[in-house]
């Protein structure tokens, strides 16, 4: 008769409380442990009761509390914009508590009633709205013909698109005002409209030119065969997998536009046609500054951009690693 021996074997969850075991062993034999709660383990690195090395505990703690300086550092001033802006005017410089309950509107009621804050606003969403759609069209097609398309160059003039962020926007701007002021664009949304294209588009086809250049030809030839022109394959099959490059593209052009500040202070003059960073600087020269005016239409430039990210973060990351890795 045969016996068959059953060896025992370990979990890893008993292999990696086995240290742990040790100390509370010896602690119940009589060898007590150190009074401040840690022992030395057998290789000599001081451990505390649960296990973990002091030194990771420590590096740990440190990594955590350097990340809560960080964010405490970035975002307490948009805190506190927010919170003064819902202050009553009376109480702006008086309170200084960092919980306000009830909020007082009265600073974004006046701000709304007697300036052109809402007219600057649209005058904004329009810019960026356009500035995204022109920018996101003209850069696919761009993008996806300097990688298909087979000419001298073609890399020497991707890369020098991105010329135009090697100088300051005041060096391009004064160039681009003579130029509309010749052609009729002189103060007015259409020439805006360019300049925010001359700093939006250069990036935009960038990005995207790492997309499609990664991707693989065989995916758009499978489609022509199916039956698809090759625009049909380009709007059918390339531009539904580069969907986190189009919206990166977006975003980028849309923060472009909607925090410019030189282009809209140089090309446009009236107050019909400012756009937001230009209307609320301009109210910091008037004789009688309004704070709580002024902080409640910071807080609305800046509300766009928190709706913006709460959705639309995992594809901007995503659509930056990608496009970084792909190009």
């Amino acid at each position: 008769m045969t016996v068959t021996q059953r060896t025992p074997q370990l979990s890893a969850e008993a292999v990696i409380s086995a240290p742990r075991r040790q100390l509370l062993r010896q602690a119940a034999g009589g060898d007590r442990l150190p009074q401040n709660g840690q022992a030395q383990a057998a290789d000599g690195q001081t451990m505390d009761i649960s296990g973990w090395p002091v030194k990771k505990i420590a590096m740990r703690g440190g990594l955590y509390a350097a990340v809560l300086a960080i964010c405490v550092y970035s975002f307490f001033p948009i805190y506190w914009m927010i919170l003064s802006s819902l202050r009553a005017p009376d109480k702006l410089f008086l309170d200084t508590s960092l919980v306000l309950w009830p909020p007082d509107l009265s600073s974004y009621k006046s701000l709304l009633q007697l300036t052109n804050y809402p007219i600057n606003f649209l005058n904004s969403v329009l810019m960026a709205v356009a500035t995204i759609v022109v920018a996101t069209t003209l850069s696919s097609f761009i993008a996806y013909g300097a990688t298909r398309l087979r000419f001298r160059g073609k890399t020497t003039l991707v890369a020098s698109m991105l010329f135009a962020y090697m100088f300051p926007p005041l060096m391009l701007v004064i160039p681009m005002s003579a130029a509309f002021r010749a052609v009729g664009l002189a103060d007015s949304l259409g020439g805006l409209l360019i300049a925010h294209l001359a700093i939006s588009l250069p990036l935009a086809v960038w990005l995207l030119w790492g997309f499609f250049k990664a991707m693989p030809f065989d995916l758009e030839e499978a489609a022509m065969v199916d039956g698809c022109s090759q625009f049909g394959a380009f709007v059918k099959v390339v531009l539904p997998l580069s969907a986190p490059g189009l919206i990166t593209v977006g975003i980028f052009s849309f923060l472009l536009s909607w925090a410019d500040y030189v282009f809209a202070l140089v090309l446009i003059m009236s107050d019909q046609n400012k756009a937001l960073p230009v209307a609320l600087a301009s109210m910091l020269g008037a004789q009688d500054l309004r704070w709580g005016e002024i902080l409640a239409g910071a807080s609305l430039i800046a509300l766009p951009l928190f709706v913006i990210f709460a959705f639309c973060y995992r594809y901007f990351v995503a659509g930056l690693t990608a496009g970084a890795l792909k190009g």
